[in-house]
């Protein structure tokens, strides 16, 4: 969502929960984009400051679409008599 400086200032504490809820806002000034306001999560897993183990891992790529199913095809014939 994008901010009119004026708004963001005004209403502060909405734009705060649109960050959380929502992601990362954007404030204009004349429409033009001036700043990004980010969660603190995702700042600091962009400057590298992850806090600890468990931060670090939901800083992470979302794992929902990886596919851990193991192949059940035998596998090849390798010959090593060459």
């Amino acid at each position: 969502m994008s901010w009119q400086i004026q708004e963001a200032k005004q209403r502060f504490s909405e734009l705060l929960r649109s960050v959380t809820t929502d992601g990362p806002q954007v404030v204009t000034r004349h429409g033009e984009a001036i700043a990004v306001v980010i969660d603190i999560a995702e700042y600091r897993r962009l400057r590298g400051e992850v806090a600890d183990f468990k931060d670090f891992l939901r800083a992470g790529p979302s794992l929902e679409d990886l596919d851990l199913t193991r192949s059940r095809e035998t596998p090849r014939e390798i010959d090593w008599t060459a």
